[in-house]
């Protein structure tokens, strides 16, 4: 998939441990580092919004995308 989550680079630019910044934000363990490994289909807004004033960043400093053509396709699935 083209759209990659950034988080860990932040985690270590900020100086955090993950276990201290999911219980900020209020995820549990396994809820972050399902997202920081990619691993899920979604985040609802607010909890990227928590991240985002937690952290002091944007979204865009959290995920990052590469062109891939095949995201102009269209699918049944959508």
């Amino acid at each position: 998939m083209p759209v990659r989550v950034t988080l860990d680079a932040l985690i270590v630019k900020k100086g955090l441990k993950a276990r201290d910044l999911a219980a900020e934000v209020g995820l549990s363990e396994t809820q972050l580092s399902l997202f920081r490994s990619g691993k899920v289909k979604g985040i609802r807004f607010r909890t990227l919004a928590k991240l985002c004033a937690t952290l002091d960043c944007r979204p865009g400093d959290l995920l990052d995308y590469a062109f891939d053509p095949e995201d102009l396709r269209h699918t049944d699935e959508e």
